[in-house]
């Protein structure tokens, strides 16, 4: 069951889907967040769109946009390879990438990969920073 909240989050407009979530939840979005969703609309027309603020699970301060992972499904990527689905998608983002961006997960499907598994993947906690719990020799 959707909560009121992502509800409020899902917009279908025109058969294409958006969806915003935050690693602590649904908030608001900031302005970056708005920044790459707008830009990858524009650069890609998508029919799914999924964008994650993965932030608060890094060592960054509460309320940071610098960490984001994405799904971009368009027919755009039809014939290309991964690298050059990604290379359009850094075209569209690279003012947040020369800036405020640290790290980005693509997702880069065409219709049909998308609709053999339609998930958005998760990233693996982060062990950088004060978080990390790994030993060294």
């Amino acid at each position: 069951m959707l909560s009121g909240q992502l509800v409020g989050r899902l917009f279908s407009m025109a058969g294409r889907v958006c969806l915003s979530r935050s690693s602590a939840g649904l908030g608001t979005i900031g302005p970056v967040e708005a920044a790459i969703r707008t830009k990858l609309e524009q650069a890609l027309n998508p029919e799914v769109l999924e964008l994650r603020n993965e932030s608060g699970g890094h060592a960054v301060p509460p309320g940071s946009e610098t960490h984001f992972r994405v799904a971009v499904v368009s027919s755009r990527f039809e014939g290309l390879s991964p690298l050059q689905r990604h290379r359009l998608v850094h075209a569209a983002l690279s003012e947040e990438l020369a800036g405020p961006v640290h790290a980005l997960a693509i997702q880069a499907r065409t219709p049909a990969q998308w609709k053999e598994n339609p998930q958005l993947d998760m990233s693996p906690p982060c062990l950088g920073g004060s978080k990390k719990t790994r030993r060294t020799p």
